[in-house]
């Protein structure tokens, strides 16, 4: 259960938050299971904060501070991230349907079975995130970098992957069936067993790649 204290704080005013959490840098803020629904938290200093299976449903979290927070099981659906700071964050099993995350920052984010589906990822930073079996069918991920992700068994059904930077990508038995990926980078991508089903790959840059039958593909462009 949340920290009665760290809740009616933050509920209250996220100037005072801020504040303290500036003053006690060191206490390990407690809100999980916070019912959050659809609060105004923009701006708010949740790093290293504990949101396990919390509430956060359409709530506003433009440019909020989620550095290394544990959120494993939480619902985010139709919430507002853009903007915000997921770095190294633990997110697995975590709702994340149809969340805004317009350039946000998710490098390094722990997303393995996380639930991104018709989520908008538009020009955000995945790089050596870990989204194996995540579900992001329908997803938009247009110029967003995943460079190094680990997209592993993921399901990438329809998502929109164009001029996206999937250099050095494991995705390896991901399914990506009438996925968008014109011009997409796959330098040296592991495509293992990929479901390529109705894939559009139109100028896309596949140098390096090892193709879903086990071949590396030597040609710039396919």
């Amino acid at each position: 259960m949340a920290n009665h204290e760290h809740l009616t704080l933050l509920k209250s005013s996220i100037a005072d938050w801020n504040e303290w959490r500036e003053k006690n840098a060191q206490i390990k803020v407690n809100l999980m299971q916070a019912e959050l629904e659809g609060f105004n938290l923009k701006g708010a200093n949740l790093k290293g904060a504990n949101l396990s299976w919390a509430n956060l449903k359409g709530a506003n979290l433009k440019a909020i501070n989620l550095q290394g927070a544990t959120l494993g099981w939480a619902n985010f659906s139709g919430a507002n991230l853009e903007q915000a700071n997921l770095t190294q964050v633990n997110c697995i099993n975590t709702n994340f349907r149809q969340v805004n995350f317009w350039k946000a920052n998710l490098s390094s984010a722990n997303l393995s079975r996380a639930i991104l589906i018709r989520t908008h990822l538009y020009q955000t930073n995945l790089s050596r995130a870990n989204l194996s079996q995540s579900y992001l069918s329908d997803a938009n991920l247009s110029e967003a970098n995943l460079s190094d992700v680990n997209l592993s068994r993921a399901n990438l059904s329809r998502a929109n992957l164009s001029n996206t930077n999937l250099t050095n990508a494991n995705l390896s038995d991901a399914n990506l069936t009438n996925a968008n990926l014109t011009n997409a980078n796959l330098s040296d991508a592991d495509l293992t067993n990929a479901n390529l089903t109705g894939v559009n790959l139109e100028s896309a840059t596949l140098t390096g790649a090892i193709m879903p039958d086990g071949r590396k593909n030597l040609e710039f462009r396919i």
